[in-house]
């Protein structure tokens, strides 16, 4: 068990290395993000722990993959099987738990903890072949993909939008549109095949027009409920969720511009350091979104028709 632990560490080391970031540049990164956003959500609203109880909870949730625990079980007996299982729950969850014990909620860490160990337990058939629709067509692949492996996302996003509007707590309503929008942000971490590109037959400037429109019609397809909602139940705060409306296109529009500025290949560690400094200045994208830009059309003109 010992050796599966250390490969698992070496190829998330192998994953960010190739992903072009250091590891003394990674790891730091990664916690600065994770303590950042945690404390923007206690900060925000009363309901804090149950909102990161449920962040968590789905976050464990993706070790439940049936394909990848009967590897296991082919490769373990089953008591090393249900311990690993338990191990590998709890280091996935240890972040929101040391989060947790920071902020003093020790009984709420102390549940989780347990839920994280009961996930284990359930056994997930995998003779049942089912493929979950999406409202998204096939081109581009980003949300189509995308929302199929975080379709939990979503009525975890309008649950906490009705506790909001119940409760009358505005800012747990923003987070919900927030949580939308980090979400379809990862789906553009992924870099196709080239091939898949040249086949729009676009120029570089209409393929991003493409990009980009789908992607912000998509993202307020799947946060419309959240607005509509929000709109109604806080009508004096109406300007307030445009705002992060706004943030969300902006931010969305950054990362498909940065994605195809270093194309064919992944990201680069100075984009990401910079995409990590809008995210505490974000007035700076004005200054990114035009940079990403200029530097994907130059990527996409060997691949597209100028």
């Amino acid at each position: 068990m010992k050796e599966y632990f250390q490969l698992q560490y070496k190829m998330l080391n192998r994953k960010m290395i190739d992903f072009g970031l250091p590891l003394l540049i990674g790891y730091p990164l990664l916690l600065f993000l994770f303590i950042l956003l945690s404390n923007y959500l206690f900060r925000n609203t009363e309901f804090a722990n149950y909102v990161y109880g449920l962040i968590a909870l789905s976050f464990v949730s993706r070790l439940s993959d049936p394909k990848r625990n009967d590897f296991l079980k082919s490769i373990f007996n089953k008591d090393k099987y249900k311990k690993l299982r338990v191990v590998e729950n709890l280091i996935y969850c240890l972040p929101f738990t040391l989060f947790l014990i920071y902020k003093e909620q020790f009984v709420f860490s102390i549940l989780l903890n347990l839920l994280i160990i009961i996930i284990m337990l359930f056994n997930f058939s995998t003779n049942v072949n089912v493929t979950i629709p999406t409202p998204f067509s096939k081109k581009p692949f980003e949300f189509a993909v995308g929302f199929r492996k975080t379709f939990y996302v979503f009525p975890i996003a309008y649950v906490l939008t009705y506790i909001s509007v119940s409760v009358g707590n505005f800012s747990l309503g923003v987070f919900s549109v927030l949580l939308i929008g980090i979400t379809c942000f990862s789906y553009y971490s992924k870099i196709e095949n080239d091939y898949f590109v040249w086949n729009y037959n676009l120029s570089p400037k209409e393929f991003l027009l493409e990009k980009t429109k789908t992607c912000l019609i998509n993202f307020l397809l799947l946060s419309l409920p959240i607005i509509i909602t929000l709109s109604f139940s806080f009508f004096n705060q109406i300007d307030i969720l445009i705002v992060f409306i706004l943030l969300c296109f902006a931010y969305l529009t950054t990362i498909i511009f940065a994605k195809y500025s270093s194309f064919p290949n992944e990201m680069n560690v100075s984009q990401l350091i910079l995409i990590a400094t809008s995210l505490i200045f974000p007035p700076i994208l004005l200054i990114f979104i035009p940079l990403f830009y200029y530097q994907s059309i130059k990527k996409l003109k060997d691949i597209l028709n100028d």
